[in-house]
């Protein structure tokens, strides 16, 4: 997939195939305002845009780092986000915590990450944007969807007068929706993916992998969400005995199996099954005594 131009609006393939740290951005050629969305593709791309056609505002779907890797190129822009997902954004001891990453060593790992690898830097100002509102770029017009879940804040774009819809990070992958921040909600997320799927689009871009969907992604909405309950299948079956948190991460019941490197995959497995033990605590499937998980 190369970049696609419809009209005054432009999927940009991020670096090795919008992969993590990367993602598809997208640029806007408003009339009175020139948008990049998640700039995350790449540095020469971003650094072209900059310099040869403009960028007056960066919008961010979302708080997390591989939708703002390249934020800083774009400094003395308006920045637009959620009010929901911007406290990260000002503070990093704030960013680790929303991750809800405590021990001290991984922190100062994820410091090192946050600085180096993606040149994080406060940010005291931003213009909200407002779910549901629709913005007028000048010959082009965008609603705000509000699609909480993966993050509080989260927003995917809605052109309609083009038919093309923004997902962001309801990227339609075959790994499924990431729900494992302090502040995420699987309800939400479940929610979200069907308020999105109603949309009446005709062309869809993710922020990930595929990216770009000229047809409609049709099943692929149901085994994205479906990814969902298969998880929470797979720890229901393998509680049929009690078994401790640390018993239950032992089994890799996420990732399907360790992968590297050790301690970012460890972290986002925890994460994920924490999530789904505390829903399902919540809903009266399951309890905890002495440490030990039990289904009811």
């Amino acid at each position: 997939m190369m970049d696609v131009q419809f009209g005054r609006i432009r999927f940009i393939q991020g670096d090795n195939s919008g992969k993590y740290p990367f993602n598809h951005s997208v640029y806007l050629q408003g009339d009175s305002a020139r948008v990049v969305i998640d700039p995350s593709c790449g540095l020469q791309k971003l650094s072209d845009l900059k310099q040869k056609e403009g960028v007056d505002q960066v919008w961010l779907s979302h708080w997390h780092e591989d939708h703002m890797g390249f934020l800083n190129l774009f400094e003395n822009r308006v920045l637009r986000i959620s009010e929901r997902d911007f406290p990260p954004l000002t503070d990093l001891e704030i960013f680790l915590d929303w991750y809800g990453i405590k021990e001290i060593q991984l922190r100062e790992i994820w410091k090192s990450i946050m600085l180096n690898n993606f040149n994080y830097r406060p940010r005291k100002e931003a213009l909200f944007l407002q779910d549901e509102e629709i913005i007028d770029l000048g010959s082009l017009k965008v609603q705000v969807l509000a699609a909480p879940g993966h993050t509080p804040g989260h927003l995917s774009f809605f052109f309609p007068e083009d038919e093309i819809l923004f997902l962001g990070d309801y990227d339609l992958t075959t790994f499924g929706p990431w729900y494992g921040d302090v502040h995420s909600s699987i309800a939400q997320t479940i929610q979200s993916i069907r308020k999105l799927k109603k949309i009446p689009a005709r062309r869809w871009i993710a922020s990930h992998n595929t990216g770009f969907f000229e047809n409609n992604p049709g099943k692929l909405w149901n085994d994205y969400e479906n990814v969902i309950y298969r998880r929470e299948e797979r720890i229901m079956d393998f509680l049929k005995t009690p078994k401790s948190l640390a018993e239950i991460l032992a089994a890799w019941l996420i990732y399907g199996k360790p992968r590297e490197p050790k301690e970012f995959f460890e972290f986002n497995e925890k994460a994920m099954v924490v999530k789904h033990l505390e829903d399902l605590e919540a809903r009266g499937k399951i309890t905890v005594d002495k440490n030990k998980y039990f289904k009811i």
